[in-house]
């Protein structure tokens, strides 16, 4: 019997190929516009033809058979469906194949040096692991982020943005953010399918919040940028920040994040 494990990852990728392929217009993809067509984006078929595989197999995918995929034929799904870098990198994770373009990961750990690099910064700053718990972080975001990084509190920021009541008045558009940072982690946790972590994370939170679960079965994918961020502090008042944010070398899956004021204050 196959596990339970890969089944479900196997529905998930299926389901993901879909909706990748259901939001892609047909003229993006190079395709004459116009024409009555029963299915949203590009058809199966399309799809097949653009990654030269037969249609009968593609389908198979999408139905989450047990079919053996091979990373050649992943980039080429990749490229029919127009995914990008972080799309593409799901796709890889979810068929537990490695993607030829991308580096090995270096080990996990938290060094000396990150953690000083944090601290003179005068930005409120922070280091987020695979699983989006905060690992490093400066006096300034402490002030910021209230209820997240304040002491005796959980540091996971997806809990903090979806279970704690403090996140939605101090985060300015939460509800925008919050559909932003669901597809941010779809991306890392795509990264790091094997790691039980980002797996026992998304259990607890599609069992606790209906904002997160409703979120999730969007199923977008993006990387995490940086951009304007606004925020209502409770004694700091309305604040506006610019936010960076750098891929570490290590630990494996971690990145920095910098908020920079814009407003001259």
């Amino acid at each position: 019997m196959v596990d339970i494990d890969i089944q479900t990852q196997r529905r998930e990728l299926g389901e993901f190929a879909r909706t990748q392929r259901e939001k892609l217009p047909p003229t993006d993809a190079g395709l004459p516009a116009g024409g009555r067509r029963r299915t949203p984006g590009l058809r199966r078929e399309e799809v097949a033809q653009r990654a030269g595989l037969s249609t009968t197999w593609y389908t198979w995918i999408e139905q989450g058979r047990n079919v053996s995929i091979s990373p050649l034929a992943l980039a080429r799904i990749a490229a029919a469906l127009r995914l990008d870098r972080a799309e593409r990198a799901y796709l890889f994770e979810l068929a537990g194949k490695r993607d030829p373009e991308q580096p090995d990961s270096p080990p996990d750990d938290i060094g000396p040096a990150v953690r000083a690099c944090v601290d003179a910064i005068v930005s409120p700053a922070y280091v987020l692991d695979r699983s989006w718990n905060a690992r490093a972080w400066n006096t300034h975001a402490e002030r910021l982020f209230l209820g997240w990084l304040t002491p005796g509190t959980d540091r996971n920021l997806l809990r903090f943005i979806f279970l704690e009541p403090a996140a939605r008045a101090l985060i300015d558009g939460w509800e925008e953010r919050a559909r932003r940072v669901v597809a941010e982690f779809r991306a890392d946790a795509g990264s790091h399918s094997n790691d039980p972590a980002p797996r026992d994370l998304i259990a607890d939170l599609l069992r606790r919040s209906p904002a997160f679960a409703r979120l999730w079965q969007q199923r977008d994918v993006q990387e995490r940028e940086g951009g304007a961020r606004t925020f209502n502090h409770p004694a700091d008042g309305f604040l506006r920040y610019e936010q960076v944010t750098f891929n570490l070398i290590a630990p494996a899956g971690a990145k920095m994040t910098v908020l920079v004021r814009i407003d001259g204050r």
